[in-house]
């Protein structure tokens, strides 16, 4: 089928894209503000169509191991929750990167901590990027500022996911989830054959054939020597990530005096307040982070020579901005701006603090 524009939520985005991508199976449970996915999912009946399987799980621990499951039959399986939902899911994604799965998993973040609000939030930051679950383990990070990207970072989400082997997260936040945006949908992928399935996935948990024995798939390793192995394993792997899937914007840097460092809805903010600051004669950049795991550390770095400070803007206390501080290297003065409590930061505000934070 042809590519469609059509207007829509951002959580109804991630639903059309994954019917779109050929996903075999989404698992799971209701929670605001992404509940649209699965509601979206279930009006749709993909299954009817594609042969998508669409379950509502008893409990979002359960949910992300069915995920593991169907990861581990090499199937392109995911989940979607928010916050507090996700919390619940960390045990198993982190048996999920221990096992070498590729999946998706998105996360429309909410206030918090606890239950907090319903209203959006940015505070999932620590932890998706540094680990939220056990172990020395890395998620791949994609951070969507739009509907449209919303709709491009499952297809991208999932063949990242795939070349290494990792689980994938598309961290977003209520914002983006909730506004409607008009969205070029993606054309139709047919859905993979087992055969195709036994191709590409040579490790895939799919029985015993003539050709190979059954695999056996765990995260679990009683010899120590051996986990150290698959632990520095791993760590090759994410160093091979880093090197190779960066991916960032940057806006107005090349001659500014400031920057500023957003990801997500905060980002569309910040691209009014540059506007703002030229009127006042102030010259401001913007780097926006599109994979906050690997972190584009090194852009960052590179313009830390050539302003006068940098001020993050984040939903939350001030997660980002100590990869920030890490990146700059003492070169630059970095601080952070950020609403809580589901409050949204305005652009006025936004040059406000960057004025007294920064340019003082």
């Amino acid at each position: 089928m042809t590519e469609e524009i059509t207007l829509m939520k951002g959580n109804e985005a991630i639903a059309h894209a994954a019917i779109r991508y050929g996903v075999d199976g989404y698992f799971g449970y209701p929670i605001t503000p992404q509940s649209e996915i699965i509601e979206t999912l279930m009006e749709v009946a993909p299954w009817k169509t594609t042969g998508m399987v669409v379950l509502q799980a008893e409990s979002e621990v359960a949910a992300i191991n069915m995920v593991y499951g169907g990861a581990a039959c090499g199937k392109y399986s995911m989940t979607s929750s928010s916050s507090p939902g996700v919390s619940l899911k960390q045990e198993g994604i982190s048996y999920i990167a221990g096992a070498e799965l590729p999946c998706l998993i998105v996360n429309v973040q909410r206030g918090g901590p606890g239950l907090g609000t319903i209203q959006p939030s940015q505070a999932d930051y620590f932890q998706t990027v540094k680990g939220g679950g056990h172990g020395d383990y890395r998620l791949i990070t994609l951070a969507p500022n739009s509907v449209q990207e919303m709709a491009d970072f499952v297809g991208l989400g999932f063949d990242l996911a795939y070349k290494y082997r990792n689980p994938a997260m598309i961290l977003t936040d209520g914002v983006i989830g909730q506004m409607m945006e008009k969205v070029k949908l993606p054309e139709y992928k047919r859905r993979r054959t087992e055969q195709e399935i036994r191709e590409q996935c040579p490790w895939a948990t799919l029985g015993k054939t003539p050709d190979r024995e059954p695999n056996i798939i765990t995260s679990l390793e009683m010899d120590s020597e051996i986990m150290e192995k698959r632990n520095i394993g791993f760590q090759e792997k994410y160093k091979e990530i880093e090197k190779n899937e960066v991916r960032y914007e940057a806006l107005n840097c090349e001659n500014a005096d400031y920057i500023l460092v957003a990801f997500g809805s905060a980002a569309r903010i910040c691209m009014k307040t540059i506007d703002l600051a030229k009127e006042e004669g102030l010259k401001v950049g913007l780097i926006r982070p599109i994979t906050l795991w690997p972190f584009p550390g090194e852009i960052i770095n590179k313009y830390a020579d050539k302003v006068k400070g940098m001020l993050t803007v984040e939903l939350n206390a001030g997660q980002m901005v100590e990869d920030v501080r890490l990146a700059v290297s003492g070169k630059t003065p970095v601080e952070h701006y950020g609403r809580l409590g589901g409050i949204v930061p305005t652009p006025d505000g936004v040059l406000d603090a960057l004025k007294e934070k920064i340019v003082k």
